[in-house]
């Protein structure tokens, strides 16, 4: 890795020693990608999400391979926080690894929950993803990150974890800017975009959906452009938040186009089941693409704020 490019980034008021991440949902719970990478190279390992109580998620089969893409259906199996507290949590901190953690939950008291059981955990976790936005429960689980009001309310609510939280947004809306605005008043410090988009495949053979729970999510490197795009369009509309880019990132390049829409880190999520090491590969790709391309620090990439309101800064 060219020593040449400054890494360091700045996500609201959570420092990271680079801008690249693992994406919630495909880096386990724990240290589990260790093996194959130093985690604490990256600028962060967000874990999978987690419940207040365990959850035993959907049936298979989970996931199924597409065209540029994986459809998944996992329905945000976890043990709980407190399990993970315990048995999965130390074992990460150990490898040096900055730790975000992801929650979710059905209710509104259900976050509020899962926060107040993270609070323990500082300064082991440096900030909360809270996951809004997950299209695997079933159609009678509206997403959160549907609404304007119900985003602001589930923020407003976790601030008992005490830490800085992220707001995981859908891109299953019309219009996801009011959404981010939203969460930026409830008191998120960042948004993360964008979650994975609703789809589904049915093998004409069977005449069934090839997930065990119908519909899933998509996500790879088909649904990029409409990553950009949600980056692009709320960094216009919200010049000083915090805004963490993810869906489709698999190269440095894809990385650099991601802090060039208006990114200030980045997630590295599916492109890891194919090759667990992508975080890392993706680190040293695109500081080797910033060296070539002259670019001597991180934020010199992502877009000129401008004028506008300081949302999501400390």
């Amino acid at each position: 890795m060219s020593g040449e490019t400054d890494l360091r980034c700045r996500v609201g008021s959570v420092e990271l020693a680079n801008p690249v991440m693992t994406a919630a949902g495909t880096a386990g719970h724990g240290a589990e990608l260790a093996r194959y990478m130093d985690l604490s190279a990256l600028g962060a390992v967000v874990v999978k999400s987690l419940s207040a109580e365990p959850w035993d998620g959907n049936p298979p089969p989970r996931v199924h391979e597409t065209d540029g893409g994986m459809l998944n259906a996992v329905g945000l199996q976890n043990p709980g926080v407190e399990a993970w507290r315990e048995k999965q949590l130390p074992a990460l901190v150990r490898t040096g690894a900055r730790v975000v953690a992801s929650i979710w939950g059905f209710t509104v008291e259900a976050y509020e929950k899962a926060a107040a059981m993270l609070a323990a955990c500082s300064p082991d976790v440096v900030a909360v993803e809270v996951n809004l936005s997950c299209p695997n429960l079933g159609s009678s689980h509206e997403m959160f990150a549907h609404s304007p009001e119900a985003t602001a309310e589930v923020i407003a609510a976790t601030a008992a974890c005490g830490l800085p939280r992220w707001a995981k947004l859908s891109p299953n809306v019309t219009d996801v800017v009011p959404v981010a605005g939203a969460a930026f008043e409830a008191g998120a410090e960042a948004v993360t975009l964008v979650n994975t988009l609703m789809g589904l495949s049915i093998d004409p053979a069977t005449r069934r959906p090839r997930l065990g729970a119908g519909g899933g999510g998509l996500s790879g490197m088909a649904i990029r452009p409409v990553a950009v795009r949600a980056v692009h369009r709320c960094r216009q509309a919200y010049p000083g938040a915090a805004i963490v880019g993810v869906g489709g990132v698999a190269s440095g390049e894809h990385a650099a186009e991601m802090l060039v829409a208006g990114a200030d880190a980045v997630q590295v999520g599916t492109a890891t089941f194919a090759d667990p090491r992508a975080p890392a590969r993706v680190l040293d790709e695109l500081a080797s693409w910033c060296a070539a391309h002259s670019v001597t620090r991180i934020p010199e990439l992502t877009q000129s704020r401008g004028e506008g309101p300081a949302h999501g800064t400390a």
